[in-house]
C-alpha cells in the first residue's frame, strides 16, 4: 500500500466526486441487494481498493500490518479534546496494556470498555485510537481499550479472559478516574461486540451485576452461524465469508466448540436479566442476520433493546469514517445511543 497519508488524500479527492461518478468508475451501476443500496463511497472503495478482501490469503502478520495500513487511510480523526494514556494491568496472561480514553466533559457515567475489532487476529489500542476516542466525546465517559491478546499466537479463550479482566477492573476502579463507582458499560465493535455479548452472559453466570448497558456494533455472534446474510454478502468487504472463516480458524484451534457461549452468546437459551442494549447492523455485512436475531430474542427475554439498522454501510464501518461520512456520522450516532446521564442506584447491584 502507498503512503497512508498519500492514499487519504488521494482517495478523499476521488470520494468527493458525485455519486454517479463514483459508481461509474466502480464499474457502472447499482450495487442493490436485499432491497438495500451500499453508498456509493463504500462501492468504490470495495471495489477500487488495492487488493480489497484478501485478508484470507495474508499470514496473521501480514493481515496486522494491512489492517494497520489501512485504518491509518481510512479511519476517523482523533478528537483532541480526548486525552489518551497507557495502563498496565493484571491480566490473567501476563500484563494487560490499555488504553484509557477521558474527554474533556466527563459527566460521572460508567466507565465504557470497548473491545475492538480485527477478528481476534488484527487490531489493537493503537489502530481504536481514534474511534474510542470519539466515542468517550459522544458519551462524555472514560472509555477504557485493552489490548487483548491475539490469535493464533493466544487462541480462545485467550482473548475472552482478557476482556473480562478488563470490565472487572474497570468495574472497580472506575471511581479513581471520575466514572461512576461499582458500574461499568460493556462494548464492542465486529468480534469485540460479539466478545461484549458473552461477557455480559458469563457475569450473569458468575452471579455478578451486569453492565449498565451492551452496545454491540455489528457483531460477530455466532461462531458456527449461518444465514441469508452469509449467502447474501458472501464476498463483502471488508469483511467477506471467507474471511471470516479465516479469522475463526486461528481464534478457535483445533479443540475449541464453536458452540461455546463465549464464542457464540447468540446461543445462549436463558438471556434474562442481561444488561439493556444497543444493537447495531450494517446493511451490507455477512452477519447482519445475526444482529438483527440476537436483538429479537433479548427484547423476547425482557431485556430492554435500541436496535439501529444502518443499511448503506458495511461491517466494520467506524474504522473508516476518515473517507466516508456518512460512516462518522453512523458512529457519532451510536455513541449518543450509549450515553449515560445519570449514576445507577445500589452502587450497580
Amino acid at each position: 500500500m502507498a503512503d497512508p497519508a498519500v492514499q487519504r488524500f488521494l482517495l478523499r479527492r476521488v470520494l468527493s466526486l458525485p455519486p454517479a461518478a463514483l459508481r461509474a468508475l466502480s464499474g457502472g451501476g447499482v450495487v442493490h441487494r436485499g432491497g438495500r443500496t451500499l453508498d456509493p463511497r463504500f462501492q468504490y472503495l470495495w471495489k477500487a481498493w488495492t487488493n480489497p478482501g484478501a485478508m484470507e490469503t495474508l499470514s496473521p502478520d501480514e493481515a496486522r500490518i494491512a489492517w494497520a495500513e489501512l485504518i491509518a487511510t481510512a479511519g476517523p480523526e482523533r478528537p483532541r479534546t480526548v486525552k489518551a494514556e497507557t495502563l498496565l494491568l493484571d491480566g490473567p496472561g501476563g500484563t494487560l496494556t490499555c488504553c484509557l480514553h477521558r474527554p474533556s466533559d466527563h459527566n460521572g457515567a460508567p466507565m465504557i470498555v470497548f473491545l475492538h475489532d480485527g477478528g481476534w487476529v488484527a487490531g489493537g489500542v493503537e489502530e481504536s485510537q481514534a474511534i474510542a476516542s470519539i466515542l468517550a466525546e459522544a458519551t462524555r465517559t472514560a472509555v477504557l481499550v485493552p489490548e487483548y491478546r491475539r490469535a493464533p499466537e493466544h487462541r480462545f479463550p485467550a482473548a475472552f479472559e482478557d476482556a473480562m479482566a478488563a470490565v472487572r477492573w474497570a468495574r472497580e476502579a472506575g471511581g479513581r478516574y471520575g466514572c461512576a463507582e461499582d458500574d461499568v458499560t460493556v462494548a464492542g465493535l465486529s468480534n469485540g461486540a460479539g466478545m461484549a455479548a458473552a461477557v455480559c452472559l458469563e457475569l450473569k453466570r458468575a452471579g455478578e451485576p451486569q453492565p449498565r448497558r451492551q452496545v454491540l456494533v455489528t457483531p460477530i455472534l455466532d461462531a458456527a452461524g449461518e444465514g441469508q446474510s452469509m449467502n447474501l454478502h458472501a464476498d463483502a468487504w471488508p469483511m467477506s465469508v471467507e474471511a471470516l472463516r479465516w479469522v475463526m480458524r486461528h481464534y478457535l484451534g483445533p479443540e475449541a466448540d464453536p458452540a461455546d457461549l463465549r464464542l457464540s452468546p447468540f446461543r445462549a437459551r436463558d438471556l434474562a436479566g442481561l444488561a439493556p442494549a444497543v444493537i447495531v447492523a450494517a446493511g451490507f455485512d455477512p452477519v447482519a442476520d445475526q444482529a438483527e436475531a440476537y436483538a429479537r430474542k433479548l427484547q423476547a427475554a425482557g431485556v430492554p433493546v435500541t436496535f439501529r439498522l444502518f443499511d448503506a454501510l458495511p461491517h466494520s464501518f467506524p474504522q473508516f469514517g476518515g473517507l466516508v461520512p456518512a460512516a462518522d456520522t453512523a458512529w457519532r450516532a451510536v455513541g449518543r445511543l450509549a450515553r449515560i446521564d445519570s449514576p445507577r442506584k445500589n452502587g450497580g447491584k
